[in-house]
């Protein structure tokens, strides 16, 4: 009978720890890919209502997204304060990769210059992805509007001062703050009204419970298409291709009206950077899709995909102009 050497023989929590290493090892494969990111679902925060430029941009390329992530993409609108509510959200979730944002320039340029107290910081509180698309702004009225240029619009409003109501998507946004400037531009005045987002402001000019707007061209593109808006001029440099036949401002006679507005992705601060590079990789697939393209060139979108460190510099030269339009204007929240 053999002896057995004890002082060779594993301890009770060696064989567990030597038994643990070598299951860890036999699973190694598969245990990692079930720890990759993502898991499971991706979720991308809208802050506006549905039917939106920010609404309309998110779903385009989250519908790509899956073929880049290998999980399903969802959309969760969460409207407030001109975007502030879904962005305080995405600010205070986990960064982990599951809950991203996609927002306006509202939210990534503007509601910082307009709100000191905003609840969160667009150059501090987030990881930046990308821009996704920008569109010039389109002043469209209401069909039974009696302005069928912005000729007629600057007398009108001249004519019937603080009578005429001008819709936008909320305090500060975009389409709010060309307003002003047109009104600054032109010596006129108009009644502003704020909503909740681009989709209930379009709903309630194509209803005629508004008359007139600064609205995306990419949101409202379909809509003049189909005879429900009128529209009468564009704030671009040049002509643009989805409406060839509507003039610049500059051409309709309002000069220092050129105004984009965008669309951008980001994330909570602190992504690990392997889920911030396939984050990064999953938007610039789907903004490169062709057919995501045409369907954004289509509707007034020009898609621009730019870089993470792209994004940082053109949003910090984007507040600082939009800071100068709100102390000018003497523009507060509401």
């Amino acid at each position: 009978m053999s002896r057995i050497d004890l002082s060779r023989a594993p301890t009770r929590r060696a064989a567990l720890a030597s038994l643990a290493v070598l299951a860890a090892f036999a699973a190694g494969p598969f245990t990692g890919a079930a720890m990759a990111y993502p898991d499971r679902p991706v979720t991308v925060v809208v802050p506006f209502p549905p039917g939106g430029a920010s609404d309309s941009t998110a779903r385009l390329v989250a519908a790509k997204m899956p073929e880049t992530l290998g999980q399903s993409v969802v959309i969760d609108n969460r409207p407030g304060a001109n975007g502030a509510t879904g962005a305080q959200h995405v600010k205070n979730s986990p960064a982990d990769g599951y809950t991203l944002l996609v927002g306006s320039i509202g939210v990534f340029a503007i509601n910082s210059a307009l709100n000191p107290a905003l609840g969160y910081d667009p150059k501090t509180d987030f990881d930046l992805v990308t821009v996704a698309v920008r569109t010039p702004n389109v002043l469209v009225a209401t069909p039974s509007f009696p302005a069928n240029s912005v000729k007629e619009l600057v007398d009108y409003l001249k004519k019937n001062p603080d009578k005429v109501t001008f819709a936008s998507s909320g305090v500060g946004s975009s389409d709010h703050l060309t307003a002003a400037l047109f009104w600054q531009k032109t010596g006129t005045s108009g009644i502003h009204v704020p909503y909740k987002g681009g989709g209930p402001a379009i709903g309630d000019l194509i209803a005629g419970h508004a008359d007139v707007s600064f609205q995306n061209l990419g949101a409202v593109a379909n809509h003049i298409k189909a005879g429900k808006l009128k529209v009468l001029g564009v704030t671009a440099a040049a002509r643009n291709p989805v409406l060839p036949d509507v003039p610049t401002m500059k051409e309709a006679g309002v000069d220092g009206l050129e105004v984009y507005s965008w669309q951008a992705a980001a994330a909570p601060k602190g992504l690990p950077a392997d889920v911030k590079a396939k984050v990064v990789k999953a938007f610039a697939a789907g903004l490169a899709a062709p057919d995501v393209k045409a369907k954004f060139n289509e509707m007034g979108f020009e898609v621009v995909a730019n870089t993470p460190e792209e994004f940082a510099a053109f949003q910090k030269a984007e507040e600082e102009r939009w800071r100068q339009v709100v102390k000018a204007g003497n523009i507060v929240t509401q």
